[in-house]
């Protein structure tokens, strides 16, 4: 599997597992104000990703992935938050917060990639 697919299938998980997560989170002030937020983040990775596939040029594809590895990062925020107030055991995060983490890393990766190309 290419890194692209290993990325398409990635982030689509990480939108699957961060919706399952909203349902979790309590049903308060700040769980609401936690699951706005992961949710818009966590499904937008996924997203970004399947535009940055699309790009019209390799600076917009750049463009496209810096929002992906935005995204992914502020979604691994939420989660680190929602670990360390104690709001879900860590051990319900951990899998799906090196799933992040390995988004962030092929993301910039891939960025650093194309960058290398387009010098050449």
């Amino acid at each position: 599997m290419s890194n692209e697919q290993v990325l398409q299938v990635k982030t689509k998980d990480i939108a699957i597992r961060i919706i399952r997560l909203l349902d979790a989170l309590p049903n308060n002030h700040a769980g609401e104000i936690i699951a706005r937020q992961i949710g818009r983040s966590g499904t937008s990775v996924g997203a970004n990703y399947r535009a940055a596939a699309r790009a019209k040029s390799k600076a917009d594809m750049i463009n496209k992935l810096k929002i992906v590895e935005e995204e992914a990062d502020e979604t691994l925020f939420w989660l680190e938050l929602i670990r360390d107030a104690n709001i879900i055991p860590e051990s319900r995060l951990t899998s799906l917060m090196d799933e992040v983490r390995q988004v962030i890393a092929l993301t910039v990766a891939s960025i650093k990639t194309i960058r290398a190309g387009q010098l050449s």
